[in-house]
């Protein structure tokens, strides 16, 4: 039976820290719109206190989840236990995005040392925190985390990146406002955790 949690304790911090990866569940406030959800990979979450997280978005393709979190700021974090006892926790909650041309990016950025560039820093205010069995998910062997995201965000200069990352992300797959250069008018106002 599944438990409902007031603040992440010392437990769940384990918990969180031990897992490789984690999932990020975000929607547009249209019934037409789509739900995304993103695998995390690397050492890129951060618990910042009792209800509130953060991790490091290197980027990619899409841009769905900035969009959500700028339209509508909620979002759900789900980790898996892939070895262990078997366990599967829920962080629900509200979240805003800084992004590297933004104020504050490089002092977010900070938190994560072992990286040089990245997207976005995502900060999520945790309302609700809920554990469940997890008993339908199997166990995996951690190899190794894949070179490509880290070589895509590196391997061009820093002007050069921050060119692409305006050029492939500027609208989410529904046509929200994705990245956008600072000083453009922004089409939707950024939501802020509370």
């Amino acid at each position: 039976m599944g438990k409902t949690y007031e603040e992440l304790d010392d437990k769940l911090a384990t918990f969180i820290q031990a897992q490789k990866m984690f999932f990020v569940a975000t929607a547009p406030l249209s019934q037409n719109g789509r739900v995304n959800v993103s695998p995390k990979g690397y050492d890129c979450f951060k618990i910042l206190g009792p209800s509130t997280v953060a991790y490091l978005d290197l980027g990619g393709s899409g841009i769905e989840t900035l969009a959500h979190l700028r339209e509508n700021a909620r979002i759900t974090i789900m980790f898996c236990a892939f070895e262990g006892k078997a366990n599967i926790l829920r962080l629900y909650g509200t979240g805003n995005a800084v992004n590297f041309d933004e104020p504050g990016f490089e002092q977010a950025l900070a938190m994560f040392p072992n990286f040089e560039r990245a997207r976005s820093i995502m900060t999520i205010k945790i309302t609700h925190i809920a554990d469940s069995c997890g008993f339908g998910v199997p166990f995996y062997d951690f190899v190794g985390e894949r070179e490509q995201l880290m070589h895509s965000a590196n391997h061009r200069n820093e002007q050069d990146w921050k060119d692409y990352r305006y050029m492939s992300n500027p609208k989410s797959i529904d046509g929200l406002e994705g990245l956008t250069k600072p000083g453009f008018l922004k089409s939707n106002s950024p939501k802020s955790a509370k």
